[in-house]
């Protein structure tokens, strides 16, 4: 089960470079498309534990990297979250 890094890019347009224990995360998530942010954190959530879930599956314990994942997008979603107009942008993935 190979790991992917995603790139994303927040309404500031800084982006961040996220990991994901799992190809899956290209299940949830499209490169080149933009998500409203509350969808984004809800796909990118369920897309890293479900991730963690094949690890442990495979390996008998959960990613705690996709734990740490999940947590660092939603401390910087937090910045936009005033913002009802917010989306966040799959810029791509590197396999």
């Amino acid at each position: 089960m190979p790991e992917v890094h995603f790139r994303i890019r927040w309404p500031d347009q800084s982006e961040t470079r996220c990991y994901s224990p799992s190809t899956t995360i290209m299940q949830f998530l499209t490169a080149g498309r933009s998500y409203p942010l509350n969808e984004f954190l809800t796909l990118s959530r369920q897309a890293l534990e479900h991730g963690s879930e094949r690890v442990r599956q495979k390996y008998g314990y959960g990613c705690g990297h996709a734990q740490l994942q999940i947590a660092e997008i939603e401390r910087v979603a937090i910045r936009f979250a005033e913002s009802p107009a917010a989306c966040v942008s799959v810029v791509n993935f590197e396999i």
